[in-house]
């Protein structure tokens, strides 16, 4: 893609609206939350406190719309704590300008590598960085830091007080998780009954994992439903799977084939039904024609072989989805010892070792993460001595600006760049025509200001742009409450606005951490974690009596894991003005298809495990020996653009045939593996040398 084609694609993505759920009474209250805080300290202080206390209560408001399966309340103390921490240290070296840079960098660095801990640790430490610019403005002394690091703490304690009084929809986004993928196991049902290959994304599945995890005190409060359906959707993936597919299951067309159509459309109406109630917290609801369709017929079974295992494990596990969600709604229960050992969400305290960790792990040069944290302090904090020297005032807007719009990657970065200029534009012009037009008085730009920001906080999911209009006239109103000027105020925001846009923007052309460059190791990571996934299924063909369970599921969330750092790679790269280095856009899609597909059949794989008392299958021990060899070396060859070689796995492959013939759902299975490895060969192979060695072109 060239840069004029990628900033035209950015640019037309900052300024997308898009449609989105609304939560118009979460919105009501947090901006209740700030109206509070600003109501209280008109009354009992200054408006220079109001307006320092008023980013406090904001920010802490903010934290609870983002993407986090910790507690609400949790979230609006600990970002509060943090902001009046950040102010403090702040006012303490704002004195002297020298001390202040290097603060100001230092802090910066540290919100830079925040990403490496997640999404809302970054977006929360960038607040950190802001509110620091913009408190520390205000003059006061060191008892007055205090004061105001206090009041921004009171901020946090107010919002997370109200979440606590005033409850709305408790554990919703962890039902909403849980009821996604539930519905996209319906889904993926219906689809197979018209593609018996369907592909199936697992990103809900990993959501729902994802708010499954839990502290103890909030297992001990969960409620039933909760518990239950997320395990059994997992494991009727593949059970659907390999009850659809043409190989391993019914044949493509016939009774059978009508047979497996009726099951799959029950499970797809059985799931959607336990979705519903999972969502709104309700018994579950299924109609009885659904429910004799995943009946056995009394008559002479229509299915046979590996379908009837697959229908039969169907049906046992659907009628445990159903009565797993099907629990008084009030009810709690603890969380069963399998799952405290393996989901449990350390607490904040314990998040700070886990954190260190992920610094560590990004703190190196050749990191996404390590890079943006250099960029980002270099931008700040020339923005800051920028800001400080034009005759405009309000200097800090500058690098504030580029705090809040720079991103790890480069899509990101330049459509926020974009949203944030052209929302500020809007949001200043509309607040300082107010302002000019009718001169509102302390209270009344106090109300505006609430306004504003419960627009903010009601709309912020539809785009960047429409949070920047609010965002932007919600400081105006604010430094109206304090008797700035209208006309000084509009014009130097917009002039530093558009300087911290330009500074974050040209930083990122100058210094990049192009995806592109990146695509073929992320791929390897697939192959290798692809690779590990297969082999844990395949050492229970071998050794059945071994009971590890663990072992496939923790491969299997590996597998899962390295899948979406690719796709989210290939997003991120398909908007990069960067040539493809390593790896063209028509063999990146053809090597995905062919691990999708690796995956799919290990998948089939697991899906008939064998029991305990099992024979075991040397011919599954042998190909899992030459798979276990070759994959390091074919892991390094498409990262180093060579031919992976599968000699030894065909030749094991083969041998394994030989011995048992074609029968068995383990044999057909590895040979869909097989083809898939080949795909991938023939995907990342040089062009001058397409042809597998050892294998027949006929």
């Amino acid at each position: 893609m060239t840069w004029s084609s990628a900033l035209k694609d950015t640019a037309r993505a900052g300024l997308t609206i898009e449609k989105a759920s609304l939560e118009p009474l979460v919105a009501l209250r947090g901006a209740c939350g700030v109206a509070i805080v600003i109501g209280l300290t008109l009354w009992l202080g200054t408006p220079r406190l109001a307006v320092s206390s008023a980013f406090g209560a904001f920010a802490s408001g903010l934290a609870t719309f983002q993407r986090s399966w910790r507690p609400r309340p949790v979230l609006a103390l600990a970002v509060a704590v943090g902001l009046a921490f950040s102010t403090f240290v702040g006012y303490m070296a704002i004195a002297d300008h020298v001390l202040f840079v290097v603060l100001l960098a230092l802090w910066t660095l540290l919100a830079g590598m925040a990403w490496a801990i997640g999404p809302v640790s970054g977006m929360v430490s960038s607040q950190m960085v802001a509110v620091m610019l913009f408190t520390v403005t205000l003059p006061t002394s060191v008892l007055g830091a205090l004061h105001h690091a206090g009041l921004i703490a009171f901020g946090g304690l107010v919002q997370a007080a109200l979440i606590v009084v005033f409850p709305i929809r408790p554990w919703g986004r962890q039902r909403d998780a849980l009821a996604d993928a539930l519905a996209a196991e319906a889904d993926y049902a219906r689809r197979l009954r018209h593609d018996p290959v369907a592909t199936f994304d697992p990103q809900p599945l990993m959501d729902a994992r994802s708010a499954a995890a839990m502290t103890p005190r909030q297992a001990r409060r969960r409620p039933g439903q909760l518990g239950g359906p997320r395990g059994l959707a997992e494991r009727l993936r593949p059970v659907l799977a390999s009850l659809a597919d043409p190989v391993l299951g019914a044949p493509p067309e016939g009774p059978e084939r009508d047979r497996v159509r009726e099951l799959l459309g029950a499970a797809a109406a059985v799931l959607d039904a336990v979705a519903h109630a999972v969502r709104w917290g309700r018994p579950v609801k299924v109609s009885p024609e659904v429910m004799a369709a995943l009946d056995v017929p009394e008559t002479r079974a229509v299915l046979t072989g590996a379908a009837q295992r697959s229908a039969l494990r169907l049906m046992v596990l659907l009628a445990d989805v159903v009565e797993s969600a099907d629990e008084r709604v009030e009810s709690t229960r603890p969380t069963a010892p399998e799952e405290r050992r393996h989901l449990l969400r350390p607490s904040v305290p314990r998040l700070v070792p886990v954190g260190l960790r992920a610094l560590r792990r990004e703190a190196r040069w050749s990191s996404a993460i390590g890079r943006h944290a250099v960029r980002v302090t270099a931008v700040v904090s020339l923005g800051y001595a920028l800001g400080s020297m034009l005759p405009l005032g309000h200097g800090y807007w500058a690098p504030m600006t580029s705090v809040m719009v720079m991103r790890p990657d480069f899509a990101q970065t330049y459509s926020r760049g974009v949203a944030r200029f052209a929302g500020t534009v809007v949001g200043v012009w509309l607040a300082g025509g107010l302002m000019a037009l009718f001169h509102p008085g302390m209270y009344v730009c106090a109300g505006l200001a609430v306004l504003c920001i419960g627009l903010m906080y009601l709309l912020m999911r539809t785009g960047y742009s429409v949070a920047s209009t609010c965002i932007a006239a919600y400081v105006v109103f604010l430094l109206g409450i304090a008797g700035e000027g209208w006309s000084q105020t509009v014009w130097a925001r917009l002039a530093l606005t558009l300087l911290g846009g330009l500074l974050a923007l040209a930083a990122y052309a100058v210094f990049p951490a192009w995806e592109t460059l990146r695509l073929r190791d992320r791929l390897a990571d697939w192959l290798d974690a692809n690779g590990r996934y297969a082999l844990a299924v395949l050492a229970r063909y071998a050794h059945p009596d071994v009971r590890k369970p663990r072992r496939v599921r923790e491969a299997l969330l590996d597998q899962r894991a390295a899948r979406l750092e690719w796709e989210e790679a290939v997003a991120r790269a398909e908007k990069e003005p960067v040539r493809h280095r390593g790896i063209s856009r028509r063999a990146e899609r053809a090597a995905e298809s062919a691990m999708a597909m690796m995956g799919r059949a290990t998948m089939l794989m697991e899906a008939h495990l064998p029991d305990s008392d099992a024979p075991p299958s040397p011919g599954a021990e042998a190909f899992a020996a030459a798979l276990r060899d070759a994959l390091p070396d074919a892991a390094a060859a498409v990262r180093e653009r060579r031919r992976p070689d599968w000699t030894a796995p065909h030749e094991a492959y083969a041998a394994w045939r030989a011995a048992v013939g074609e029968e068995g759902v383990a044999v057909r299975a590895t040979e869909l593996l097989l083809d898939a490895v080949d795909e991938l060969a023939d995907a990342v192979a040089p062009r001058r040398r397409r042809e597998a060695p050892g294998r027949s072109t006929a």
